[in-house]
């Protein structure tokens, strides 16, 4: 009765539109309440779960982030990733993975992945030609990979999630190779379906073209390099690469490419703590909703029923998957990974899977989920930059869709694209 308490307010809320953190907060307060134990019990887990020092790096990469793309830096990765791949099948929407692979080494964000690169691309794409599902497509399913690849926002919470008893560093690595996979993967989508389409091939620019941009674009890589170098190698926390982040964007942008204004540097302070505010209510709420899931032994039955239906590993990975899957179509990412760690993360391990694996494959799974329905938020942001329905996008959607669960399938039962590159930096 008491989870049906906790789950049945919740799915409620969520049915009348009510706000995920506050559909967290009010459930967990009225399941708190039928239990007759003191209601300050929601108050101090909210406060405690958004109080962990590695919570820092979040909106401090937010705000670099942000930094970045008005500043310049974004434009010039496109660029760059544009006379790489840029005179391949459908070249420009190569470009947009290529792109949101680099600058998702930069935002860790696929929210901040796709506006930013989907307000450069879309509309590049729609003059020369492209349709406009396609363009959306690619941004909203490419943009996937800024979660797998460092600094991800969610790799930060999963490790929080599990007691900060998993290294970020692990984690960061652990995501690379999964995240590269899935930009290969998306690109041969790409190409296939542009064959198909009949899209255009652009002409090969040249080296000295190449090299060109490259310079330009030397100093968002080399965040990239400090960023990821500095946390594998312990020189600094996520906490600190992230201040270290700010600091290299504001020196890049303001005396190197001397593009970032006083206005444009107002507009991206705003939007960071405005985002930073929404990110951690979530957190928060989600902490204090968690907290009574293992308060009520909710992971310890849930591996218990696991147990019922099979003892075979590949059984009940791929339930889970399913699980999670369907879950990520109703609600956001930061949220569900701090619920479902807590339940799913004992299960996982009961049956031989690495912690550090079940978040790369936890990540990938829920950064999916952001490309469905109802609640995609990628997917709604896509859209909204390129003015169409969303009913329009997810009728074409599909053969990315399937690739990116491809990869999350090959991801879940290879441990070795997890594990391999985080075993050779220790």
């Amino acid at each position: 009765m008491t989870l049906l308490v906790l789950f049945g307010t919740f799915v409620l809320l969520l049915l009348i539109g009510t706000p995920v953190a506050f559909c967290l907060g009010v459930a967990s307060l009225a399941t708190v309440v039928w239990l007759g134990l003191p209601p300050v019990i929601v108050f101090q887990r909210l406060a405690s779960g958004v109080s962990s020092f590695s919570l820092m790096a979040i909106p401090f990469f937010i705000y670099a982030g942000d930094l970045m793309v008005r500043g310049g830096i974004a434009a010039r990765l496109i660029h760059f990733a544009g006379t790489l791949v840029g005179h391949l099948r459908g070249g420009l929407g190569q470009v947009n993975i290529a792109a949101s692979t680099l600058f998702g080494g930069i935002s860790g964000s696929a929210v901040a992945d796709a506006s930013a690169i989907g307000g450069l691309m879309i509309p590049q794409m729609k003059a020369k030609g492209y349709d406009v599902d396609y363009a959306v497509n690619i941004t909203v399913t490419s943009s996937i990979i800024a979660l797998m690849i460092p600094p991800s926002h969610n790799m930060i919470i999963y490790s929080i999630s599990a007691g900060g008893k998993i290294s970020i560093a692990d984690l960061f690595t652990a995501g690379v190779i999964p995240g590269l996979m899935l930009a290969v993967s998306l690109m041969i989508t790409a190409w296939v379906v542009a064959k198909k389409r009949g899209y255009p091939v652009e002409r090969f620019p040249g080296l000295s073209t190449i090299m060109t941009a490259a310079v330009a674009a030397i100093p968002g890589l080399l965040l990239i390099g400090i960023i990821f170098g500095g946390v594998r190698s312990g020189v600094f926390t996520a906490s600190e690469s992230s201040c270290i982040a700010i600091v290299y964007a504001l020196l890049i942008t303001t005396l190197v490419y001397r593009s970032m204004s006083w206005r444009e540097f107002v507009e991206a302070t705003v939007g960071a703590v405005r985002t930073t505010a929404m990110v951690l209510l979530v957190i928060g709420c989600a902490a204090s909703f968690g907290w009574l899931l293992a308060y009520l032994q909710v992971p310890s039955a849930m591996i218990e029923f696991m147990k019922s239906i099979s003892d075979e590993p590949i059984v009940i990975f791929l339930l889970i998957n399913l699980i999670l899957l369907l879950l990520g179509t109703f609600m956001d990412m930061s949220p569900l990974i701090i619920i479902t760690t807590p339940i799913f993360l004992p299960v996982v391990t009961a049956f031989g899977m690495d912690p550090v694996h079940f978040g790369a494959v936890l990540i990938l799974n829920l950064g999916i989920g952001l490309c469905t329905p109802p609640v995609g938020s990628v997917l709604f942001v896509g859209c909204a930059v390129a003015k169409i329905p969303v009913s329009q996008a997810l009728k074409t959607i599909w053969p990315f869709y399937g690739a990116s669960v491809a990869v999350l399938m090959l991801v879940t039962y290879v441990p070795a694209f997890s594990l391999w590159l985080p075993s050779v930096f220790r």
